[in-house]
């Protein structure tokens, strides 16, 4: 792929995702490396308008559409700022890719997981290492709590649809354990940012 280094954070609602981003962004520059973060769906101007229409439900788009529209934000994603920065070597921490596609429409909406299992494997672009984090609904809760109106349009769907989701990151960290590590996340920020540096050095030998 590149020179630099593809890490992806996974997890259902409330599951710290973007707050471990941070903390690992400050981490991995303090050691002196580029470092780029980013989002899914998102990035180049193109992808954040596909985020801002799927994400507000303005539109009620068929579970096969929405998917697409996830896949047509992350080639927008993939080409224009991912590529570009691994290949200049960058390491880049993305806050979602295909993982969360297939837990989200393939487990929670019931779309087809072999169409996207091929459409993921057709970008042929996988990241070096995913940290799914795994919380509680009670955790979960109590923090998308903290969100009230400004929930998004997943947020708000209700709590079968998030069972469903979060099974789905449990069995795709079970299917990709090469790449993919299950990382308790109902303890504290600290806590959980210290078992990410841990897998980081485990796993792709990060100095201390």
């Amino acid at each position: 792929m590149s020179s630099g280094c593809f890490l992806t954070l996974e997890g259902g609602e409330g599951a710290g995702k973007s707050t471990q981003a941070r903390l690992l962004a400050a981490a991995l520059t303090r050691r002196g490396l580029p470092v780029l973060r980013t989002r899914e769906p998102g990035g180049p101007p193109g992808a954040e308008r596909l985020r801002a229409l799927l994400l507000s439900g303005e539109i009620d788009f068929s579970p096969a559409a929405e998917t697409l529209l996830h896949f047509a934000a992350r080639a927008e994603h993939v080409e224009k700022i991912l590529r570009p920065a691994l290949a200049a070597g960058f390491w880049v921490i993305c806050d979602r890719f295909f993982d969360s596609t297939m837990a989200y429409q393939g487990y929670g909406q019931d779309t087809d997981r072999a169409m996207i299992a091929s459409l993921s494997a057709m970008m042929n672009f996988n990241p070096n290492l995913t940290f799914v984090l795994d919380v509680s609904e009670y955790t979960a809760n109590k923090r998308l709590l903290t969100r009230g109106e400004h929930a998004d349009r997943y947020e708000r769907l209700d709590a079968f649809f998030h069972a469903r989701v979060n099974a789905g990151f449990r069995d795709i960290a079970a299917q990709a354990p090469e790449r993919c590590v299950l990382i308790p996340a109902d303890s504290s920020e600290s806590a959980v940012h210290t078992a990410i540096m841990a897998t980081l050095r485990a796993r792709l030998g990060l100095g201390a």
